[in-house]
């Protein structure tokens, strides 16, 4: 929550500068997609930030088809 917390400020304050609630918004609705994502499975959301990590720094994840998880989950 700490993140959310000092990027909701900046946001906030930037907001006041300039008068426009633009950016509010849409951190706002960035936000719901990340609350949205955790509701159901946070260790699963744990898990695909670990794996965005890795991404990032260059490693490999383990991956599988769009038909292997439409099978694993019933689609």
């Amino acid at each position: 929550m700490a993140d959310f917390d000092r990027e909701y400020r900046r946001t906030m304050a930037d907001a006041a500068e300039s008068l426009d609630l633009s950016g509010v918004v849409s951190m706002l609705r960035r936000w719901q997609r990340v609350a949205w994502s955790t509701q159901d499975d946070l260790d699963a959301h744990r898990h695909m930030l670990a794996s965005v990590v890795k991404l990032g720094a260059g490693g490999g994840v383990v991956t599988e088809s769009w038909q292997q998880t439409k099978a694993r989950l019933g689609l």
